[in-house]
């Protein structure tokens, strides 16, 4: 339960975080902070259990701060997202001083706070910002947990193909015929009548509905993108595993496989293809930073992977941008700022992955934890598709021994942040027990330095 929650006045705007102190002790106590990403700051905070649970073992006031320009932080109300003039303002390393001025803030105002470790943490797009906060204020956090953040999804460090690829992989565990089964259809059962110009429409709504699929494949019943069971991939592949069968039966197979995504609490009356995940999230927000400084290439070849082939073009990419929000994508620019793939300077930070390793690498394996949690990633099962599809542009391998990769098969996107339930794969729960014993050590350091 959120004890309070507030609005920071940065000058410009006003912030919206929450606050949860239940756990909280001034004496050796710490800060986890939630860097907020492409969404409303209550959403991510109810979906964040990971931090709830280890509250009380590490003495933890919990903040969860809003990213501006979503949910209710807004620089300019209504007119936020009006044109490239109010958008101008919308930039990660804007949002980083925004959690900086915040921290600022709230160990000025809250008693006992000033002298406690804060830590990052942060899961996608917002683990990236964990990452990328311990980068830029080392002097703010003591250390970061960068769960599923694709730091090196940008400027070309990862294969375009490579995520694709790994969506595929995802369908492929749960079934030999379940990729590649992508037809158009006027009986899908969808909310407006089919034509011509929407077609490209359906087939970008289809093809991110996999996607997202392979993003929330949760061993457990969730409502994070969308009401879900456990293990969502093998319940839609089961409407897909025979190709033999005539047009009319694939395409009525192809909506039961939409459906579970779409409407498998049964309330929706049809498909709208113009939506894909929770309102909570901020696709207008993500839409402009994806234009000017997130630039993710991403391509298929309908070879390696389940897709239509098509290929990354920057020009015909960048003049979307431009008819759209009026703005050319930067994509070199996130390298400049945070470093690509040269972070080695760096220290205490975990990147958590969802990865199925081809071997069994350890060079860092210092407590037994660690040692189980990479004996399981050479034992990924075949049943559930287990990768998450944005791993293919995070940190894999340990960068040094403060520079860590927690590799967890059977882990969806950021799964690992999730709260606990008994349906956990083992490789999860050893995952949070190093990750905690992780930032034991930082809060341990820290107090070990100021004394």
């Amino acid at each position: 339960m959120v004890d309070h929650f507030g609005f920071f006045d940065t000058r410009t705007f006003k912030q919206r975080y929450l606050v949860a102190d239940k756990h909280w002790q001034k004496d050796g106590g710490s800060i986890l902070f939630y860097t907020g990403n492409e969404g409303d700051i209550v959403w991510f905070c109810n979906n964040t259990g990971f931090m709830w649970d280890v509250a009380e073992e590490l003495k933890a006031m919990l903040v969860f701060a809003e990213h501006r320009y979503y949910g209710e932080s807004l620089p300019f109300g209504q007119d936020s997202f009006k044109d490239s003039k109010h958008l101008n303002f919308l930039t990660s390393e804007q949002a980083l001083a925004d959690f900086a001025e915040l921290i600022r803030h709230l160990k000025k105002t809250i008693p006992g706070a000033k002298g406690q470790p804060v830590i990052a943490i942060g899961g996608s797009y917002g683990g990236m910002l964990a990452a990328w906060f311990r980068m830029k204020y080392p002097h703010m956090v003591v250390g970061a947990l960068a769960a599923s953040a694709p730091i090196w999804q940008l400027d070309g460090m990862a294969p375009c193909g490579e995520f694709m690829k790994i969506v595929t992989k995802d369908f492929s565990k749960s079934g030999p015929h379940c990729i590649g089964l992508q037809w158009l259809t006027n009986t899908l059962h969808l909310c407006s009548p089919l034509t011509s110009e929407k077609i490209p429409t359906l087939k970008g709504w289809i093809a991110e509905t996999w996607v997202d699929l392979a993003m929330v494949n949760y061993p457990y019943a969730c409502n994070f993108l969308q009401p879900l069971p456990a293990w969502p991939i093998k319940e839609v592949c089961q409407y897909l595993k025979n190709p033999n069968v005539s047009d009319t039966v694939l395409l009525q197979n192809i909506f039961q496989a939409l459906n579970v995504y779409y409407n498998y609490s049964g309330q929706a009356e049809c498909l709208n293809i113009s939506q894909t995940a929770t309102s909570s999230l901020g696709s207008l927000g993500w839409s402009f930073q994806a234009c000017t400084e997130m630039v993710m290439p991403f391509c298929a070849n309908g070879v390696d992977d389940m897709f239509e082939p098509f290929l990354w073009d920057l020009e015909t990419y960048s003049n979307d941008c431009f008819n759209q929000w009026g703005v050319k994508p930067r994509p070199y620019w996130m390298t400049t700022m945070y470093g690509g793939k040269d972070i080695s300077s760096h220290s205490n930070i975990i990147f958590r992955v969802s990865l199925c390793s081809p071997g069994c690498p350890g060079t860092h394996s210092v407590d037994q934890a660690g040692l189980e949690l990479r004996k399981a990633a050479c034992l990924c099962l075949p049943n559930n598709g287990d990768l998450d599809p944005w791993s293919g542009g995070g940190v894999t391998e340990d960068i040094s021994d403060t520079l860590v990769a927690i590799n967890i098969p059977e882990g969806a996107h950021h799964l690992d942040l999730r709260a606990h339930t008994a349906y956990d794969p083992q490789s999860v729960l050893l995952s949070r027990l190093s990750e905690v014993k992780h930032m034991k050590k930082w809060i341990a350091d820290f107090y070990s330095g100021a004394k």
